[in-house]
């Protein structure tokens, strides 16, 4: 682990309790929770609350960020648009250590509404325990960083 144990999170409406629960087992594994929101269980906009994740980690501010949405897809979809993150949804723990080992996935993103609190808790515990492997993957990382549109 890095020095900066900060972990950004934030969802839409459909997972604030899930989201709650994750800051509270990252806590006690001795990671600091950066809870960003929302508060509401009024209806929002999953883009705006991946894209304020996104940020905290691509500045640095924070080391990882977990986002989580409906399915996971749209608030990972919105966070990979800010240049330096790498988000991948994850439905199983062999995905989310992979995202880690071979793709140096700086974000999770999980759907509250497709997984329970249990695996999603696992899932963290994959995500947050794997290592980049470097090597190969280094070098198709840096090809991930250099695509353009």
């Amino acid at each position: 682990m890095t020095s900066n144990t900060r972990i950004v999170l934030s969802s839409d409406h459909a997972a604030i309790e899930m989201r709650q629960a994750v800051a509270t087992h990252i806590e006690s594994l001795g990671w600091e929770a950066v809870d960003i929101g929302p508060t509401s269980p009024d209806s929002t906009h999953y883009p705006i609350h991946g894209q304020a994740a996104a940020h905290k980690v691509a500045s640095g501010d924070c080391r990882f960020g977990i986002i989580l949405c409906g399915t996971g897809q749209g608030i990972m979809m919105a966070a990979n648009k800010v240049a330096g993150v790498r988000c991948g949804v994850c439905l199983d723990t062999f995905s989310a250590r992979m995202i880690r080992a071979h793709n140096d996935a700086n974000m999770l993103s999980i759907g509250a509404r497709v997984v329970g609190e249990g695996l999603a808790l696992e899932l963290v515990d994959a995500f947050l325990t794997t290592e980049f492997e470097g090597g190969r993957h280094a070098t198709r990382v840096d090809m991930i960083e250099g695509a353009s549109g």
